[in-house]
């Protein structure tokens, strides 16, 4: 059984997760695809081809990728390279405090260069990304024309 998992499942957007898939053949080629929807509905997405190593195994952290969104040995690849599906869009969490982007990880058999809804991922797992740690403060700032905001840690 097919099995890719994010540790640690909930982060900071700024600390490193390890990505792993397990249960593949050896040097099965895959796509690990990479998706999430940001506050406005629009969606940013990533994709990179992996080929297993011998115990059936993938980590961007240790095997390059061959293509896609990105090629070689990026362990945050996925996530560093997300691109919106419309042109022109950024990637913005306004909604800093609130709640975490929740990223969606997919691995798919062979090379998946489109968005085939009837096409089933082989396994998926989902990953948050906060921007705020627990107890942390956002005080707004407003001093003449200067807009802001503090972070004070707990």
């Amino acid at each position: 059984m097919v099995e890719v998992t994010v540790t640690p499942q909930s982060s900071l957007a700024d600390r490193p997760v390890q990505i792993r898939v397990r249960g593949l053949s050896p040097s099965q080629l895959v796509t690990l695809r990479a998706w999430l929807k940001d506050e406005q509905g629009e969606c940013f997405q990533s994709r990179a081809f992996f080929r297993a190593d011998g115990a059936g195994e993938v980590d961007p952290g240790l095997h390059a990728a061959l293509g896609g969104s990105y090629s070689g040995v990026w362990p945050m690849g996925l996530l560093w390279f997300l691109q919106p599906d419309t042109l022109f869009r950024r990637l913005v969490k306004r909604d800093v405090a609130g709640s975490p982007f929740r990223v969606r990880l997919e691995v798919f058999d062979g090379l998946c260069l489109g968005v085939d809804p009837k096409e089933q991922p082989l396994a998926s797992c989902e990953a948050e990304r906060w921007y705020v740690g627990p107890g942390v403060q956002r005080v707004p700032i407003r001093e003449g024309r200067v807009r802001g905001a503090l972070f004070l840690p707990p």
